[in-house]
C-alpha cells in the first residue's frame, strides 16, 4: 500500500523547493511583479530566526557597549574589554532566545502547513531585541 496521497497532503512544499540563502529579504511591495520568498520546512524557519536574533541582539549589545565606552573613556586601561563581554553575553542571550522562538514558530508553521515569509524570522529577531531592551528597565509597580 502506497502513501502517495498522505505524502502530498503532509508535504506541502513545492516539488522543486530549495531553501533560500540566509538573508533573502525581498521588497514586500510589488513593483515589478511578485518576488516573494517563502520557507517551508521547520529547520529553515528555525535557522533564519536564530540567525536574525543573534544579529539583532548582539547589535543591541554592541551599541550599549559603545555608549558605555563613551561614558567611561577616562578609564582607558580596562574599557577595551567592554565590547567583548557585552558581545559574549549578547550572543548567549540570543542563542537561547532565538532557539526557543525559532523552534516554537517553526513547529507552529509546520504543524499548520503554513509557508513562512522570510520577513517573519527577521521580525521575531527584532521582537527579541526589543523585549531585551524593555526588560532592562526596572519596573517599580507590581503587575
Amino acid at each position: 500500500m502506497s502513501n502517495t496521497f498522505l505524502k502530498t497532503i503532509v508535504d506541502s512544499r513545492p516539488l522543486s523547493y530549495e531553501p533560500p540563502p540566509f538573508p533573502s529579504l525581498y521588497w514586500p511591495f510589488p513593483v515589478s511583479g511578485l518576488q516573494t520568498l517563502y520557507l517551508y520546512d521547520a529547520y529553515s524557519m528555525f535557522r533564519f530566526t536564530l540567525l536574525w536574533t543573534i544579529i539583532d541582539v548582539i547589535g543591541v549589545h554592541l551599541v550599549a557597549a559603545a555608549y558605555a565606552m563613551m561614558v567611561q573613556w577616562k578609564n582607558w586601561k580596562f574599557i577595551w574589554i567592554t565590547p567583548i563581554v557585552f558581545g559574549i553575553v549578547g550572543g548567549v542571550e540570543a542563542l537561547i532566545a532565538g532557539s526557543v522562538v525559532g523552534g516554537v514558530i517553526g513547529g507552529v508553521y509546520t504543524a499548520g502547513y503554513f509557508r513562512m515569509s522570510t520577513w517573519i524570522p527577521f521580525s521575531w529577531g527584532v521582537i527579541n531585541a526589543l523585549v531585551l531592551i524593555l526588560s532592562s528597565f526596572a519596573i517599580q509597580g507590581g503587575l
